[in-house]
C-alpha cells in the first residue's frame, strides 16, 4: 500500500506540498523485552519509529500502542509519570502474542517538547498540575497529533486494532482516519506518591480511563 499524505499547515505562511511518509531505514533490534523488527518513518523534519514483531496483516485485530516519547521517564526512570511502564507493558505483551505494533511518536510532554518539558516540571514543583504548567508556558492542554499513526498503520497494512491506552483521543484519531479501533485496552502502570495526582489530573481533565486504576489503589 502506497504512503499517505498530509497537508500542512504553519501559520499564515504559503500552503507546502503535501508531505510524504517515507520508510527511511529498517533494521531487526534484540531487546531486554525480546527481538523486534524497527522501521525509521520520515515526513519533512519529522521521525517516527514503528516496533513491530511477527507477519501480522492477516492477524485481525492487532495488538498496538501508540506511544509518546517520554525522556524523562524511559531513560531517566522519573516517578513523575507511568510512560515508561506503559512501553514495558506493550512490548511485553507483543513479545507474548508474537505479533503487535507499537509506534513510537517523538511528541514529548504532549507535544511542547523537552526542553518545555522541564519548565513544566518547574511549575509543577510550585503546586501547578501538568495541565496549568502547560496553559501558563502559552502552549494547549495537549499538542500532539496521531494522525501520522494511522497513516503508518495503512502503510504498514493494518486495518483493525485493539489500542492499548488510556485515551480517548487516539481512539477518536485513528478512527477518523480510517483505522477500526475493535478493542481498547488498559494501559495502567505503576501508581505511587510521586505520579498519583498527575494520574489524577489525566483522569479529570483529559478523560483518560484510570478510574479503575486509581480506586483499587484507593482500595488497599
Amino acid at each position: 500500500m502506497p504512503p499517505t499524505t498530509t497537508q500542512l499547515h504553519r501559520g499564515d505562511r504559503p500552503a507546502r506540498p503535501a508531505a510524504t511518509l517515507q520508510r527511511y531505514a529498517q533494521a531487526v533490534l534484540p531487546t531486554a523485552y525480546g527481538t523486534f523488527d524497527v522501521t525509521v518513518y520520515r515526513r519533512d523534519d519529522e521521525e517516527m519509529l514503528a516496533i513491530t514483531k511477527g507477519s501480522f496483516p492477516t492477524i485481525e485485530p492487532l495488538f498496538v500502542r501508540v506511544h509518546s516519547e517520554c525522556f524523562t521517564g524511559e531513560v531517566l526512570g522519573s516517578l513523575k509519570c507511568d510512560c515508561a511502564d506503559q512501553l514495558s507493558q506493550a512490548l511485553e505483551t507483543i513479545e507474548a502474542r508474537g505479533h503487535g505494533v507499537v509506534l513510537y511518536l517523538r511528541q514529548e510532554g504532549r507535544g511542547i517538547g523537552f526542553l518545555n518539558k522541564i519548565r513544566a516540571y518547574g511549575l509543577q514543583d510550585q503546586g501547578y498540575d501538568t495541565v496549568e504548567a502547560n496553559h501558563l508556558l502559552g502552549f494547549e492542554t495537549d499538542l500532539r497529533d496521531f494522525t501520522v499513526a494511522a497513516e503508518i498503520l495503512k502503510d504498514l497494512g493494518v486495518a483493525r486494532v485493539e489500542l492499548h491506552t488510556n485515551n480517548p483521543d487516539k481512539v477518536r484519531a485513528l478512527t477518523e482516519h480510517g483505522i477500526d479501533v475493535v478493542a481498547r485496552l488498559p494501559a495502567h502502570g505503576r501508581v505511587t506518591r510521586h505520579n498519583r495526582d498527575y494520574l489524577e489530573v489525566k483522569r479529570r481533565v483529559l478523560g483518560h480511563e484510570l478510574a479503575a486504576l486509581l480506586e483499587d489503589r484507593e482500595g488497599r
